[in-house]
């Protein structure tokens, strides 16, 4: 086994990390053009596995390896982890490279799939996905020593499309927060979910935090400490990803719209963990969260955007306000570090934030009324 007694270093000429290292008289170059410190980490990566003497399992197949590789992904993340990767697999890399060996793999061989889903129509953030699988298997790859390749060159074509999104206009968020009816089985009911639409409009948590907001999670009504989300499979995770665990104040409209939930429990009897509970007192499906607001929606005359949308929107909506601080509402960036953080915050940045975005949503409610009585 080689031993490495030197690190990559970084060419600001040539934007790169590099590193040259010996063995039996032989001198080899291995670079990494991925900035920060995992540049470093690849390219170190690559001449260890030169020096330790190379790959093993030369015959290895690409299929032989995705097995290996599914199997450790699924012992050890979740299925909305693993499932993505399975789709992928199957459609498009496993007819491209499936029957390869893994050393021979080249970044060209990665290329040839992408370049097919894209030709197929497949948007950005799809392409996007499908290289994420491909470096992730390879991750898996290098650390069984089947080969030293790394995504670094392999591209998303600049035609690929890119999904349009819709967000509701001031007279469809007028509708939403005047509007409690639905059309349900042939009758009009109240809509049990509409406090759940409305706060996802209000606060811009996903479908799943919604679904996965528990009244512990509210503190004092004063702030939120987001801890859980339930994913399209109903499963209970820590979020999408590191940033979805997060903390920020309730402004006056979100205290509104919970307090009118907590209302609407108590009249109807229903007990829960969950804020925005389903009918049995359990989380809701993701699955009937998507239909019922399709359903509120279309009878009510509402643009066509989905929940995810509504997300959107309330970006949209606050857009105005400086970036760093919606990231820190919709977990875009890291997360305070501990519970204790809340009373120095609230006097301070996190308190002016929800002023802020409270005004925005008070300015764009008033306009829309105005509009709509001028309309009239």
């Amino acid at each position: 086994m080689g031993r490495r007694t030197n690190t990559a270093k970084w060419l600001e000429k040539y934007n790169r990390w590099q590193i040259k290292v010996q063995k039996d008289g032989e001198r080899r170059t291995f670079t990494s053009s991925k900035p920060g410190r995992n540049g470093q980490r690849e390219c170190n990566a690559k001449a260890d596995v030169w020096l330790d003497g190379g790959i093993v399992s030369p015959g290895l197949k690409v299929h032989e390896l995705y097995a290996n590789w599914m199997i450790e992904l699924k012992s050890n993340t979740s299925l909305s982890n693993w499932r993505s990767y399975e789709v992928h697999w199957r459609i498009w890399i496993k007819p491209v490279i499936g029957n390869r060996k893994v050393q021979d793999l080249t970044e060209q061989h990665l290329q040839t799939v992408i370049n097919k889903a894209f030709a197929a129509g497949k948007s950005k953030k799809y392409l996007g996905s499908i290289r994420a699988g491909m470096s992730a298997m390879l991750k898996f790859a290098r650390k069984c020593r089947a080969t030293a390749l790394v995504v670094e060159n392999v591209y998303i074509p600049k035609g690929a499309p890119v999904g349009e999104r819709i967000i509701l206009q001031p007279d469809d968020i007028i509708k939403l927060f005047t509007c409690n009816e639905t059309l349900y089985k042939g009758k009009v009911l109240v809509e049990p979910y509409i406090n759940a639409y409305r706060f996802a409009l209000a606060t811009g948590l996903r479908p799943g935090e919604i679904i996965g907001l528990r009244d512990t999670d509210i503190i004092s009504d004063r702030f939120i400490d987001l801890k859980n989300s339930i994913n399209v499979h109903c499963e209970v995770t820590a979020g999408k990803n590191e940033n979805a665990q997060r903390q920020f104040v309730l402004k006056a409209v979100d205290i509104e719209i919970l307090n009118k939930q907590r209302k609407y429990l108590l009249e109807t009897g229903l007990r829960s963990q969950y804020v925005f509970p389903h009918e049995d007192g359990g989380h809701m499906n993701p699955s009937t969260y998507y239909q019922r607001w399709i359903r509120y929606r279309d009878y009510n005359g509402i643009s066509k955007a989905s929940p995810y949308e509504l997300r959107h929107t309330f970006v949209s909506i606050v857009k105005g306000l400086p970036e760093g601080l919606i990231k820190d509402i919709v977990g875009h960036s890291k997360a305070m570090d501990t519970f204790g953080v809340y009373g120095h915050q609230l006097k301070g940045q996190m308190q002016q934030t929800a002023e802020l975005i409270q005004d925005e949503f008070s300015k764009l409610l008033e306009l829309a009324k105005k509009d709509v009585k001028t309309a009239i």
